[in-house]
């Protein structure tokens, strides 16, 4: 087995869930370990696999930079324990893995369900990580919501054991009585805080950069929309006034119906298919088809994401939407969620590596400063597709290019610099345009989720970077439609390894693969 396999094994064995969610068989009889002596043999696995990635010299240099870079993600975040303090959000094991039973076949693994749930319990009641008391009452309630719910099909002839599952972790949330309050937010308030937080700003970043320079560019990023905002408020409403941009864009320009926001999409994302062909040399194998998430999972679902094609394409890829108060909610982020989710966005990315012939390691890699850089990045380059049907979805663009930067400031002041929750609140309500229900739910997930919000907005900087860089080199033998085909062909690989791989194509002497930045 090459070093790649074993490492792409170890990490489909750690979690059996994420196999069948990118459709890779093999898995759909297992599920996580999550007890504290199997996270140590999972990690003790992982440490012996880069030991030899060290010394290994089968392997090409992209490979090995992934295989290093996956690894150390997973070891970081065991050390981290954040399952011990998860419990809230789409993030905590119990929530996920009641969320994801719906889009995936899990008969074969029910019978493990109840042990999974339990072993949650036992590390939130065993650890001094405690969970912020309002996500415990939060977990409570998700609990209650699913034990209140009829047995859904998927339960089958386990729902007896899972129900009692899910109720004993409901009484372990309830039991809890020293909660964290909302002052001590962030993982500098816990022990080893401000170790595991760099761990994982590196991790989820794959750079160098620092908590205080990415709070820094997260302010100057902010700064420079505020000036787009200007721009496209004064040809469309005739005022540069950026909060009554804000209140107009939250107030008004909402859905009517449900139909409404779900057939905008499909509209969307028809445009983008017909146009990326002058954009794109290589496209998907397979299609994007466009689903409601279902009535019963609406109240705990995000409400956007894309599921991939499994490995058999047995089905399209599917852009899920929630409309769950769709007629509450601003219809100018249709067309750039549907963009960054679907087309040109994670559909592409995820459906053509998936198709190429590099192995498992590099197709199913899961770097989200490459992957979620590429979905961010792909929303403005909708822009110079000129996929957007109005200013109107143009201020969208900018709407979610500020929820981005934003993040890199609240996560920052809330994991490193010790800001209040209610602090990271004030922050989004200010500079983004996000609902209150939106931006209570969004600090939730940066406290739940440390570092993973801050890969937005780096990999979308980095990804303009190297393709401003591959331009200036080039001139006019640069070729958008061959750069996007390098890109998302190359698989998910660590940032600094992108710039390698562009910098060797463009023609310029570069790093080897496998330095980091």
């Amino acid at each position: 087995m090459s070093l790649a396999d074993e490492m792409f094994s170890a990490l489909m064995d750690h979690s059996p869930l994420s196999a069948s969610m990118l459709g890779v068989p093999g898995w759909e009889d297992r599920l996580e370990e999550l007890s504290a002596d199997s996270e140590r043999t999972v990690r003790d696995r992982l440490a012996g696999i880069l030991d030899k990635a060290e010394t290994d010299t089968s392997e090409d240099p992209v490979t090995l930079a992934v295989i290093r870079q996956q690894g150390r993600a997973i070891v970081d975040r065991i050390d981290a324990r954040l399952v011990e303090h998860t419990v809230a959000t789409m993030s905590a094991p119990v929530n996920g893995l009641l969320m994801i039973s719906s889009k995936i076949d899990v008969s074969q693994r029910l019978g493990l369900f109840p042990r999974y749930i339990a072993q949650a319990g036992d590390r939130v009641r065993d650890s001094d990580r405690r969970p912020l008391r309002r996500h415990l009452e939060t977990g409570v309630q998700r609990m209650d919501a699913f034990l209140a719910q009829p047995v859904q099909e998927w339960e089958g002839g386990h729902s007896d054991g899972i129900r009692a599952a899910v109720a004993g972790f409901r009484d372990v949330l309830a039991s809890v009585e020293d909660g964290r309050d909302d002052e001590h937010a962030g993982l500098c308030w816990l022990p080893d805080g401000e170790r595991n937080y760099a761990n994982l700003v590196r991790n989820y970043t794959t750079t160098s950069r620092t908590p205080d320079e990415l709070h820094r560019l997260g302010l100057d990023v902010i700064a420079s929309l505020r000036e787009e905002y200007a721009e496209i408020g004064s040809r469309l409403w005739g005022t540069k006034d950026v909060p009554e941009i804000f209140r107009r864009l939250r107030t008004e320009l909402l859905w009517e119906s449900e139909e409404q926001m779900i057939a905008s999409a499909v509209e969307a994302i028809a445009r983008a298919e017909a146009e990326a062909p002058k954009w794109f040399g290589r496209m998907p194998g397979v299609g994007c088809q466009v689903l409601a998430v279902p009535a019963q999972e609406q109240r705990t679902s995000a409400i956007a994401f894309y599921q991939p094609a499994p490995a058999d394409r047995s089905r399209p890829g599917t852009y899920w939407l929630n409309p769950l108060g769709a007629t509450e909610r601003s219809r100018t982020l249709s067309e750039v969620t549907a963009f960054h989710e679907a087309v040109p966005g994670h559909h592409y990315q995820f459906t053509i590596a998936a198709e190429t012939e590099l192995p498992n390691m590099r197709k199913y890699a899961f770097i989200e400063a490459y992957l979620e850089g590429w979905g961010l990045y792909t929303e403005r380059l909708a822009d110079e597709m000129g996929l957007y049907s109005s200013d109107e979805q143009r201020l969208g663009m900018l709407g979610l290019d500020a929820m981005r930067a934003s993040r890199l400031v609240v996560d920052t002041g809330l994991h490193a610099f010790g800001w209040s929750r209610q602090k990271a609140v004030d922050y989004l309500r200010d500079n983004t345009v996000m609902t209150e229900p939106e931006i209570h739910s969004e600090i939730d997930r940066y406290i739940e989720t440390p570092g993973q919000a801050l890969a937005y907005m780096v990999g979308r900087l980095e990804i303009q970077r190297v393709r401003a860089e591959a331009e200036a080199r080039m001139g006019d033998r640069f070729d958008v439609r061959a750069f996007h085909d390098l890109v998302v062909g190359s698989g998910a690989v660590p940032l600094s390894t992108l710039d390698d791989i562009v910098t060797a194509w463009s023609g310029a002497p570069g790093r080897s693969a496998s330095s980091s930045r």
